[in-house]
C-alpha cells in the first residue's frame, strides 16, 4: 500500500543519482589517492633511479666533411698554374743555354768545307759544308739524300756518255763534234747541276726556304727538258749514251 502513501499532487522531488551514498563514497576515494600521489617525491624516485647519460655513452657527434670554398679552389688552381709556368719557363731557359753553347762551340771551332771531298795535299780545298745528319731535319734527309744520289747519277751519265763519244771518235773521226760536246756536257752540266738545283733543295729542306723551293723547281724543270733532249740521241749534240 505503499503506492498509495505517496501523494501524485505533491511537488516532485529532485533525486541526484551521484548523491548516493555509495557513489560518493568510490568518488571520494579515488580523489584522495590522486590527489596524495607526486610523482616527482622522493619516495616515488626511490624505486624509479635514473642513470645519467654521461655515464654511459658519449654523445654522437656526426663527422662532415668540409669542402673547400670556390676561392680556396680558385686560389689552389692558380698556384699550380704558377707552379707548372715557372717549370715550363726554367726548362725553356735550359734548353735556350744550350743551345747557345752549341752556337758558341761551333763559333769558336768553325765549320771547315767538307765537300767535294778532296785529298789534303791539293792545293783546291772544299768549296761547301754538306751534313745531313746536323743540318737536314730527321722528316727531309731521305728525301734530300735521294736528290744527291740523283744528281751523283746525272753526272755518271754525263761521263759514260764521254766514254761512248771518245770511243765513237776512235772509230770515225766524223764523229768529233759528238766527242768535243760531250766533254762540254760533262764539264759544264755536272757543277752546274750541283750549284743551280741540288744546292737550293738542299738549302730548302735546310731552313724551309719557300724561295730555295721555287728556284729549286724551276732550274730542275729546265733541266728535265735536258734530259729529254739528250735521251733521245740527236746526231750531232754530243749524245752517245
Amino acid at each position: 500500500m505503499s503506492g498509495f502513501d505517496n501523494n501524485p499532487f505533491a511537488e516532485p522531488v529532485d533525486v541526484n543519482p551521484f548523491q548516493d551514498p555509495s557513489v560518493t563514497q568510490v568518488t571520494n576515494t579515488s580523489a584522495d589517492g590522486i590527489g596524495e600521489y607526486n610523482p616527482f617525491t622522493a619516495g616515488a624516485l626511490d624505486g624509479h633511479r635514473t642513470v645519467p647519460l654521461s655515464a654511459t655513452s658519449q654523445p654522437a657527434v656526426l663527422q662532415t666533411t668540409v669542402e673547400p670554398s670556390p676561392q680556396a679552389s680558385v686560389a689552389s688552381g692558380q698556384a699550380e698554374l704558377l707552379r707548372q709556368q715557372a717549370e715550363l719557363e726554367r726548362k725553356a731557359a735550359e734548353l735556350e743555354r744550350k743551345e747557345q753553347e752549341l752556337r758558341d762551340r761551333d763559333a769558336a771551332r768553325g765549320k771547315e768545307n767538307n765537300w767535294p771531298p778532296l785529298p789534303k795535299f791539293l792545293p783546291i780545298k772544299p768549296c761547301f759544308y754538306q751534313d745531313f745528319n746536323e743540318e737536314i731535319p730527321v722528316e727531309y734527309q731521305r728525301v734530300c739524300k735521294m736528290m744527291y744520289y740523283l744528281w751523283m747519277y746525272h753526272s755518271v751519265t754525263l761521263f759514260l756518255n764521254l766514254l761512248a763519244c771518245l770511243v765513237y771518235f776512235t772509230v770515225s773521226t766524223q764523229n768529233g763534234v759528238d766527242f768535243g760536246l760531250s766533254i762540254l756536257w760533262f764539264i759544264l752540266f755536272t757543277p752546274v747541276a750541283f750549284v743551280c738545283w741540288y744546292r737550293p733543295v738542299y738549302k730548302a729542306f735546310k731552313s724551309d726556304s719557300s724561295f730555295s723551293f721555287f728556284f729549286f723547281f724551276f732550274i730542275f724543270s729546265f733541266q728535265v727538258i735536258v734530259y729529254i733532249i739528250q735521251s733521245v740521241g740527236i746526231p750531232g749534240w754530243g749524245n752517245r749514251c
